[in-house]
């Protein structure tokens, strides 16, 4: 067998074209996979590098030493991302108290218990949110090389009727045949292999962006408890060193 037959023999194109229609759609499935979770991976890459981005952008107003209602202010009334929407939810329900006059204690924990469920709330919504799309990665990355296997053996058991069929058992029968059933298993791992390794990775960056969340969280009831051990206090700050915290 010359070299440019070898070459010809071993074309995605030509083993699917030769392949058994089981065989093909089963390659015909595991590439629409495959460009499923590409997709993902690109979508889930861009969003997870603009609210980083914007999360950084925030963290350095904080840090600043400017008010936080300015900043709050700044962010407007509905902010998309959820830092800036976090503090503008705590800020709401603190001028809402002290709208009613000083506090009592009761008054002063209820406050608190009430940021604190409104901050749960949010966060654990956005951390939906942020993994929205891991699913399809999980499904691809686990399901693809069992259905590519499936594919080859299907593949191999046609060839080998085909071989037994031809009663000729010469290796130039034999490796088409086998080529085109093992073409379905490179394919699945090819879909596997980006799906798993993405998604590792977007599950440590939407567990580490959640815990951006919750940390900030935590310094903004922090600032607000302050704020109300002393009513003459300015307007509350997170800790001053929130700003260096890394993702």
């Amino acid at each position: 067998m010359t070299i440019a037959a070898e070459a010809s023999m071993l074309n995605p194109l030509t083993l699917f074209l030769a392949a058994d229609p089981v065989v093909k759609a089963i390659m015909v499935g595991l590439a629409v996979a495959s460009l499923w979770s590409w997709a993902v991976i690109l979508d889930k890459a861009v969003r997870f590098a603009s609210l980083n981005r914007q999360a950084s952008a925030f963290e350095k107003a904080v840090g600043s030493g400017r008010s936080l209602e300015d900043i709050a202010a700044q962010a407007g009334p509905d902010p998309v991302h959820p830092l800036p929407r976090m503090l503008v939810v705590a800020l709401a329900d603190w001028r809402e108290a002290r709208a009613r006059g000083p506090l009592t204690e009761g008054q002063a924990n209820m406050l608190m218990a009430r940021i604190d469920r409104a901050l749960d709330s949010l966060i654990a919504r956005e951390g939906q949110r942020v993994e929205n799309g891991l699913g399809v990665l999980s499904v691809v990355a686990t399901a693809s090389p069992f259905i590519g296997l499936f594919g080859t053996v299907w593949g191999i058991m046609n060839a080998f009727g085909a071989i037994a069929a031809a009663q000729n058992t010469n290796l130039a029968t034999v490796a088409p045949a086998i080529s085109e059933a093992l073409f379905a298993t490179a394919l699945g791992l090819a879909a596997a292999i980006p799906a798993y390794m993405a998604y590792n990775a977007f599950s440590i960056d939407a567990g580490k962006f959640t815990g951006r969340l919750e940390s900030f969280a935590d310094d903004l009831q922090a600032a607000v408890a302050r704020r109300l051990g002393g009513p003459s206090a300015p307007a509350p700050q997170p800790a001053a060193d929130y700003s260096r915290r890394e993702l």
